[in-house]
C-alpha cells in the first residue's frame, strides 16, 4: 500500500499545560546536562524581539569515540508551538541520552527541540516554520539555524512534524551523494511496521527546510521527515519517536564505526 503524502496537521493551539510541561521538562534536562560528561546545552542566540531577548534551545550530544570526522545530525521539532509532541519526544531522546550515552557511540548530534520559539513565548502568532526557506526567511529562528547550519556541516537533518494521518510516515529527500558512496541512510526496519515513503525528490526542487540551502553547505546532507499523529497521546509518541531514532541512530553509530575501522 502506498504511503500519504506528509500533510500539516490542523490542530488547535497546544494547551497551556502541554507547553508548561515542555518547559518544566526543559529547565529539568538543563540541570542534567550540567554535570553529563557527553550531553551539553547550548542554546543558539541570544536573538532580541520587542526588546526582549531569546534563545533557540539546543543540546549537543558527542558520543564516546567523536572525532573532527564524525558523522554530525541535527534533528528539529517544535517549528509551530501548535506541534508540541515531537518537541516533547525530543526532549524525552535527549534524556535518554544523558542516561545511556553509549547509544551514539561515535556520532556528534544536535538536537533542537523547540523552534518555533517565539511562537511558544506568545509574542508573535503561532506559525509553521517547517514551511520556511532558509535562503529568504525573515524569521529569527530560522536565520540562527541557517547560520548555525553553515558552520557545522551537517551532514544529514531529521525533522519532525505533526501531521493529520493516523500512522507514522517517513520521507527521505537529498541523499543521493550518500547513496552513491554506499551508506544506507535509512532502512525499512528502523521503522517497525511503520509504513516508510522514499519520495526520491531532487535537491533543485526542495522549496522549505534547510536543505534549501544545501548547495551553500560545505557537504551535500540529506533530509529525513518523520511525520507524527496528531491525535496520539504524549506517551505512545515519546516511546514510537524514541524507538525509531534510536534504532536510526544505532545504524549511523554503526556505519562511522566501520568507516573508522576501513
Amino acid at each position: 500500500m502506498k504511503t500519504p503524502a506528509i500533510a500539516p496537521a490542523f490542530v488547535p493551539a497546544s494547551a497551556p499545560a502541554a507547553l508548561a510541561t515542555f518547559r518544566e521538562r526543559l529547565e529539568h534536562l538543563y540541570i542534567l546536562t550540567q554535570r553529563n560528561a557527553y550531553v551539553f546545552a547550548s542554546p543558539l542566540g541570544p536573538f532580541y524581539h520587542h526588546e526582549h531577548d531569546h534563545s533557540v534551545p539546543r543540546f549537543v550530544y558527542f558520543g564516546p569515540h567523536t572525532t573532527d570526522a564524525s558523522l554530525r545530525l541535527a534533528f528539529h521539532a517544535g517549528q509551530s508551538a501548535r506541534e508540541m509532541n515531537g518537541a516533547l519526544a525530543l526532549l524525552y531522546i535527549v534524556e535518554r541520552l544523558t542516561e545511556k550515552p553509549a547509544l551514539g557511540c561515535g556520532l556528534n548530534l544536535s538536537f533542537f527541540p523547540l523552534v518555533d520559539v517565539l511562537g511558544a513565548a506568545g509574542t508573535v502568532p503561532v506559525r509553521r516554520l517547517a514551511e520556511e526557506h532558509w535562503g529568504f526567511s525573515a524569521e529569527p529562528e530560522i536565520s540562527l539555524l541557517e547560520q548555525e547550519a553553515r558552520s557545522r556541516g551537517y551532514h544529514g537533518f531529521v525533522v519532525l512534524v505533526s501531521t493529520a494521518d493516523e500512522v507514522l510516515t517517513v520521507r527521505l529527500r537529498g541523499a543521493a551523494g550518500a547513496v552513491a558512496e554506499g551508506i544506507d541512510i535509512v532502512d525499512s526496519s528502523d521503522f517497525g511496521g511503520w509504513p516508510v515513503r522514499f519520495e526520491g525528490e531532487r535537491v533543485e526542487g526542495v522549496k522549505a527546510g534547510p536543505l534549501t540551502v544545501a548547495d551553500d553547505l560545505p557537504l551535500a546532507p540529506f533530509e529525513i521527515t518523520l511525520g507524527i499523529p496528531a491525535g496520539w497521546p504524549q506517551a505512545e509518541v515519546d516511546a514510537a519517536v524514541a524507538a525509531v531514532l534510536q534504532r536510526f541512530i544505532a545504524r549511523h553509530a554503526a556505519i562511522q564505526t566501520y568507516a573508522q575501522h576501513l
